[in-house]
C-alpha cells in the first residue's frame, strides 16, 4: 500500500526523535539525524528509516521498518540491513519492525538464525505490533509523529474503537501546530486508520470535527481522497446499494448542511459516472438550496443506471 508507506516515512522523517524515543523506551536520546538509507549493494535497497542518534553519550543507529503484512523473508532482510549498516557506519544498530495491521507480525520471530555447524550467525531485532500497545501512552506523552498511529493501538479499557478513534482525532486537532503541519498529521491519521476502521466511520468522525477543509491542505490529501473513494465504491458494489446507504453514505448528508450534501451528491456522480467539475450539471446541483431534495437526489444518484437518467430526473423534478 503505497500511501501507507509514504505517510509512515514522512512522519518518521519529520519527527525522528519521537520514533527513536518510542521504540527504545528511553528519553536520553539526543542529536537525532535522519541519514540516507539507500545501501550500496548489488541491488540497491532502501530501509524505511535510518536515524543517527546519541544514546547515553554513545553514537548509534536506530532503524525502523514499517510492515502491514507478514513476509517470510523479513528476518533475512533485516539481517542484511543490519549487517550492511554496521559495515558502512561502524556503529551499534537498534533495529525495529513495526507491524501496523492487528493480524500482522505474529510469525516474525525477531531474529535471523543461521545454524550451520561452526558458522552460527544470530542477528536480533525488535518486533513491535502496534495492536498490542496501549495507545493512551502516545497521547499522554504527546508524541506528535506517532499520534497518527495511535488509532492502530489498543484503546483504554472499556472504550469502543469508534470512541477511541474520535479521541485520537480530537487530540490531533487540538495540537498547537501550524496549519499545513496539522493538516499532515490529521490526514496521516485518517489514512493509517484505514488499516483498521472502515472509511465511513473515519469520515463521519472527521466531518463531525469539521476538519475536512483543513485536511485538504495536506500533502496527503490526494491519497486520502483516492483511498476513501475506492473503499466506498468497493463497499457499495459488494454489499449492495441499500446497505451502502445505511452504512454511511446517507449518514454524511444527514450530519452536514447544504454544502456537505452537495459535495456528497457530486462525489457519487463522479464515482459512478465520472462527472467532471466543469459539467453544467455540477453547477446546477450547486444552486439547490433544499437539503431534503439533495438527500433524495443523492439516493437517486446511487440507483439510476446512467448519468443521462439522472439529468432527466433532475429536469423532471424542477
Amino acid at each position: 500500500m503505497a500511501e501507507i508507506d509514504t505517510v509512515s516515512k514522512h512522519l518518521i522523517q519529520t519527527y525522528p526523535a519521537d520514533f527513536a524515543r518510542f521504540a527504545l523506551q528511553r528519553d536520553d536520546i539526543e542529536n537525532v539525524e535522519v541519514i540516507e538509507s539507500e545501501q550500496p549493494i548489488v541491488k540497491a535497497r532502501r530501509t524505511d528509516s535510518l536515524l543517527r542518534v546519541r544514546i547515553g553519550g554513545e553514537d548509534a543507529l536506530v532503524h525502523h521498518e514499517f510492515q502491514t503484512t507478514d513476509h517470510p523473508a523479513m528476518p533475512r532482510r533485516m539481517a542484511g540491513y543490519i549487517g550492511r549498516s554496521i559495515e558502512h557506519y561502524d556503529l551499534p544498530v537498534y533495529a525495529h519492525v513495526f507491524y501496523l495491521r492487528p493480524t500482522a507480525g505474529r510469525r516474525d520471530p525477531g531474529y535471523y538464525l543461521q545454524e550451520h555447524p561452526g558458522y552460527q550467525i544470530l542477528v536480533q531485532y525488535k518486533v513491535i505490533r502496534l495492536s498490542q500497545l496501549a495507545g493512551q501512552a502516545v497521547l499522554d506523552r504527546e508524541f506528535v509523529g506517532l499520534l497518527p498511529f495511535a488509532p492502530l493501538m489498543q484503546p483504554p479499557t472499556g472504550q469502543t474503537e469508534a470512541a477511541w478513534l474520535e479521541q485520537c482525532v480530537a487530540r490531533a486537532a487540538a495540537l498547537p501546530l501550524e496549519g499545513s503541519v496539522k493538516a499532515d498529521v490529521l490526514a496521516g491519521l485518517a489514512i493509517l486508520s484505514g488499516l483498521v476502521y472502515n472509511p465511513q466511520t473515519i469520515m463521519a468522525i472527521v466531518s463531525k470535527e469539521h476538519l475536512m477543509d483543513l485536511m485538504r491542505e495536506s500533502s496527503f490529501a490526494q491519497y486520502l481522497a483516492e483511498t476513501i473513494r475506492e473503499e466506498i465504491t468497493k463497499e457499495v458494489t459488494e454489499q449492495g446499494i441499500e446497505q451502502g446507504i445505511e452504512q454511511g453514505i446517507e449518514q454524511g448528508i444527514e450530519q452536514g448542511g447544504r454544502e456537505r450534501a452537495i459535495e456528497d451528491l457530486l462525489d457519487v456522480l463522479e464515482i459512478r459516472f465520472a462527472l467532471a467539475a466543469s459539467d453544467p450539471l455540477a453547477a446546477r446541483i450547486g444552486t439547490i438550496d433544499d437539503v431534503q431534495r439533495l438527500k433524495q437526489l443523492h439516493r437517486a444518484a446511487i440507483q439510476v443506471p446512467s448519468l443521462e437518467a439522472f439529468r432527466l430526473l433532475l429536469e423532471a423534478d424542477e
